[in-house]
């Protein structure tokens, strides 16, 4: 009984200390990172059309203030774990600390996934920042194909390397799926990274809720004995405080598609590997509704020729409704945690705890 206490102490340890210790490399990096973009005029550039293929003439009424604010934030994300996963490594191997970060099992596939992911990401902002592209950016269709070639080659690997073929349905139980794994895989890794891309587009927006979702996954993986995995759930929470501290209104910088596009397909990854798609959906509600509106704006309008809301995704129709970007923020905060919660109860019965 000690030793089962003991070891849960040291877990935990782990955990909040890779957490502690993410946050505040970032709040020390994070001023001259933000002096580093200013000095080489990496600014966000306002995109001038809208998916829809028209003229995005709101969004720049809504944004030309902040046009020209750095960018690439999420190389600081991304960056930071990444150095912390390291440092967990150097210091396992002077047995300073008795594990680390990287592991073959829990880590190693949400890491190729955030890097592989990050590297697409910093493609379209390069291009954005260079105004290359009709929507100044990496167009819609490579960028998603890329994505999906990248999701399929993880489905692949999950299924015949690593043999899922489950998903947990809280209620039912572990439902065989076979080689749907495979596109059930590539939806939910290609639907993350776009979803918390579209809700990228407010002050600490997305950067709040991942911190909820990660936050909340990392229970979830510590509830299934996944203790290296939550660890690493936990580095990307302080990394993201870290650069939340900075993001809020009115943000000195943006993460861009370099975090938005990893971070999302990172959160996929790990859903997948703790057998918690089914309340995937529940813990990132804000997200699934963002994208829902952006679908519901372009059928609409390509069937209908006409708009449902002012301005799609939804965060920005409440902007253009007179609504306060602060307030949109955090009451969007405030739905996510209760959604997070409640998924992540989910999740707890469906493990049986």
């Amino acid at each position: 009984m000690d030793g089962n206490i003991t070891e849960t102490i040291r877990n935990l340890a782990l955990i909040f200390g890779s957490q502690i210790t993410a946050f505040v490399i970032t709040i020390i990096i994070a001023p001259k990172f933000i002096k580093l973009l200013h000095k080489y005029k990496i600014g966000k550039q306002l995109r001038e059309i809208a998916s829809s293929g028209e003229k995005a003439t709101i969004f720049q009424e809504l944004h030309f203030k902040k046009a020209g604010t750095p960018t690439m934030g999420g190389i600081l994300i991304w960056g930071v774990t990444l150095l912390v996963v390291l440092l967990s490594g150097v210091s396992s191997e002077l047995k300073i600390t008795a594990n680390s970060l990287f592991n073959r099992q829990e880590t190693l596939l949400p890491i190729f996934t955030l890097l592989a992911t990050a590297i697409l990401g910093a493609v379209d902002d390069y291009l954005n920042l260079k105004g290359q592209g009709k929507s100044k950016g990496l167009n819609i269709k490579p960028k998603f194909l890329w994505l999906t070639i990248l999701a399929t080659l993880g489905g692949l690997w999950f299924y015949y390397r690593l043999g899922y073929n489950q998903i947990l349905i809280p209620g039912l139980g572990e439902i065989t799926i076979g080689a749907w794994y495979i596109p059930l895989f590539i939806l939910v890794i290609t639907a993350c990274s776009n979803a918390v891309n579209i809700t990228d587009g407010l002050d600490g927006l997305a950067g709040g809720l991942l911190v909820i979702a990660f936050g909340a996954f990392a229970i979830l993986a510590f509830a299934k004995g996944l203790f290296i995995l939550s660890a690493f759930c936990a580095v990307i929470v302080g990394a993201l405080l870290g650069f939340l501290w900075f993001n809020i209104f009115p943000a000195h910088f943006y993460m861009g598609d370099t975090g938005a596009i990893s971070l999302g397909a990172t959160l996929g990854v790990i859903a997948m590997m703790t057998d918690s798609v089914a309340v995937l959906p529940i813990i990132a509600f804000i997200f699934v509704i963002e994208t829902i509106s952006v679908i519901i704006q372009l059928t609409s309008k390509k069937f209908f020729k006409r708009k449902v809301f002012k301005i799609a995704p939804l965060h920005h129709h409440f902007e253009k409704s007179g609504w306060s970007e602060p307030n949109i923020v955090m009451r969007f905060w405030i739905i996510g945690g209760f959604f997070a919660a409640l998924g992540v109860i989910l999740g707890l019965l469906a493990i049986g705890i």
